[in-house]
């Protein structure tokens, strides 16, 4: 049988089932599992590699669904999908409709708490914490933290509020960088030593014995536990974690399955909330990925299935060239300073990170942070450009408000991954940042529709002296739909239509940006077919919203009967709502039909088989539907 084990494997009850000697070849064919599966759908592979052993310890110690296990981001969390029952279904990873690539509460009673985003999990797994101490519960409450999710504030909120007493269990899976200043033969000792059985065997025994001594015994004990703690922090510091109060454990091999599973029978014995530190190899069991996990941290469908003669470098996108117009610009001005949140690759800053890496900050997994250290650089008389995808933006909203905005400080924004992003599904979706920055005051807003465009528009950012924002998709431009358009306009115009708006008067015109502009095209196409003239306005700078509505009104003629609005985007204090508002109050011709298509659900999920676009009703056929239903 090709997976001797895991084929039995259908409930974290068949895991606890095992023997100890079943372990290693479980763990092996996990690996060779989530190979096989990731490498064809895409996902993060790396990450859940190296944690197979310490997720198998996790199911055997603790009793999911009664105890909660949380994973921070959740995109290390297939193991635990797998010995949830959801093997099965792994062949829909990250597709419409099917498994999601990280952890969501209506997939399974296995998943207490949804993440996509990083360092949210021990202020969940505190909550719930709190929450089954309020009811006497005596459920555990596990939260798995890599460690760079502790490069994010949130996850230093939390623990400055737990109690040392709640049935709370945090495992740091250390996997990339070191936090603990546990170095040196005597923590590698003592790492060893609290490891193992014996060690907590002797010490509870020890601790029972003496608080039996009348009068004496409790006294006894606090003085052995601080008598421990001074020699300890004489030979080798106390802890970060033991400084806040909570019971510290490790660093220990986490992925040496017999260690973790006894770490972990002691944290859950001990009666109060405990870190247990653990360091594991990142993409372990597949040689491509020990070499270079970073590359493997996630991969996209299909790349590394393919034979050898037909791999090919991905093409040009949206981020790459980013990044090196971005650095020829720093090449030729000194104010230029760019700053990233733990995304450096993701944003194509690479080329900075190499060529001027005195000019970047990846200030960690902390928006918040990133956007007013921005807001002070630009105070000191530097001009901060921030990279930061759409979805993680969200974060800093209340920062570009408070600290740029208010100030009137000038800063780049450059929103990557804006629109739908299939594979990621719903908590990366970047749908929200255009009604977000529409509010704020002074805010400029871009979507180039090509590379031109978006150089255009990064030089223009740097002496607008306000918030500038600019937003792409992921990938690259369809350059012949946009060459469509500027043909018949100005390649500078804020405004561009497919169409001679003194020659052709249309009877539909539809208002758009960005790349959903390809379902309009195709729409246009079928009307036309149906008898219906219509025409298509795309728009590359979205701002100031006055203005846009006046050019619009300028592409209206005694012939124009319906203005259809397509945003790829949040309907309420979206683009198409104000600019459909701001219409309605200007157009002389109250015959004029007005409709917005925009997403409406914005956490809603799709079908499998289904585009996001096609369930938000944004594609051809929906706006062809909705031309006919306001034409009757």
């Amino acid at each position: 049988m090709k997976y001797q084990i895991l084929q039995e494997i259908h409930s974290p009850e068949d895991v606890r089932a095992l023997a100890p000697e079943q372990l290693p070849l479980l763990a092996s064919e996990i690996r060779a599992f989530l190979i096989e599966h990731v490498t064809r759908n895409g996902g993060h592979l790396a990450s859940n590699l190296g944690i197979v052993e310490t997720t198998i310890a996790i199911h055997r110690v603790f009793h999911s669904p009664h105890d909660h296990i949380i994973f921070d981001v959740g995109h290390q969390s297939y193991v635990h999908k797998i010995l949830t029952g959801r093997a099965e279904a792994f062949s829909s990873l990250r597709t419409n409709g099917g498994l999601s690539g990280f952890t969501r509460r209506s997939e399974s009673e296995h998943d207490p708490f949804g993440a996509g985003h990083a360092s949210t999990s021990l202020s969940a797994a505190l909550g719930m914490a709190e929450a089954d101490a309020a009811a006497n519960s005596d459920a555990y409450t596990v939260c798995v933290v890599g460690d760079g999710a502790f490069t994010g504030g949130m996850v230093h909120e939390a623990l400055n509020n737990i109690h040392s007493n709640r049935k709370l269990v945090i495992i740091l899976n250390e996997n990339e960088m070191s936090i603990s200043q546990n170095n040196g033969r005597f923590a590698e000792h003592l790492s060893v030593l609290r490891a193992s059985e014996g060690y907590h065997d002797i010490k509870n025994n020890t601790r029972t014995a003496l608080s039996r001594l009348p009068l004496i015994g409790n006294a006894l004990i606090d003085g052995v536990r601080e008598a421990k703690k001074t020699v300890k922090n004489l030979l080798y510091h106390s802890n970060y974690f033991e400084n806040l109060g909570l019971y510290y454990l490790g660093p220990a091999d986490g992925n040496d399955p017999q260690t973790v599973e006894t770490l972990l029978r002691v944290a859950k014995e001990s009666g109060q909330s405990v870190l247990v530190h653990l360091k594991t190899q990142k993409g372990k069991g597949w040689e491509p990925s020990e070499k270079a996990p970073d590359v493997f941290h996630a991969i996209p469908p299909g790349r590394y299935t393919q034979p050898e003669a037909e791999r090919h470098e991905d093409a040009l996108s949206y981020s790459e060239v980013f990044g090196r117009t971005l650095l020829r610009f720093m090449q030729e001005r000194n104010d230029l300073r760019v700053i990233t949140a733990a995304m450096t690759n993701g944003t194509g800053l690479r080329c900075v990170a190499q060529s001027k890496p005195e000019a970047l900050y990846d200030v960690g997994i902390a928006e918040e942070h990133a956007i007013t250290f921005g807001a002070g650089l630009a105070a000191g008389g530097l001009h901060p450009i921030a990279a930061i995808y759409s979805s993680f933006l969200q974060r800093s909203y209340d920062n570009l408000i408070h600290d740029v905005a208010l100030q009137s400080l000038p800063m780049t924004l450059c929103i990557d991954r804006a629109g739908y992003n299939e594979d990621d599904g719903a908590t990366h979706h970047g749908i929200f940042d255009v009604a977000m920055l529409s509010q704020i005051p002074g805010t400029e807003i871009c979507q180039p529709m090509s590379y031109d465009s978006l150089r255009c528009f990064l030089e223009q950012s740097f002496d607008a002296g306000c918030l500038f924002a600019i937003r792409y998709p992921k990938g690259a431009p369809n350059e012949a739909l946009y060459a469509r358009f500027i043909a018949h306009t100005a390649p500078t115009a804020p405004l561009k239509a497919d169409f001679m708006p003194i020659a052709q008067e249309k009877s539909v015109l539809i208002v758009t940006y960005g790349r959903i502009a390809e379902e309009a095209v195709r729409a246009e196409e079928t009307l036309e077919v149906l008898g219906i003239s219509c025409g298509v306005l795309l728009m590359e700078r979205l701002t100031p919203y006055a203005a846009r509505a006046e050019e619009i009104r300028m592409h209206v003629t005694p012939a124009t009967r319906a203005i259809v609005f397509l945003e790829e985007g949040i309907y309420t204090g979206g683009a198409s709502m104000i600019l459909s508002d701001l219409l309605r109050e200007s157009c002389e011709e109250a015959s004029i039909r007005t409709a917005v298509l925009a997403i409406r659900n914005p956490f809603a999920s799709s079908e499998q088989g289904r585009r996001m676009i096609d369930t938000a009703g944004l594609d051809a056929g929906s706006i062809v539907d909705t031309v006919c239903r306001i034409l009757q």
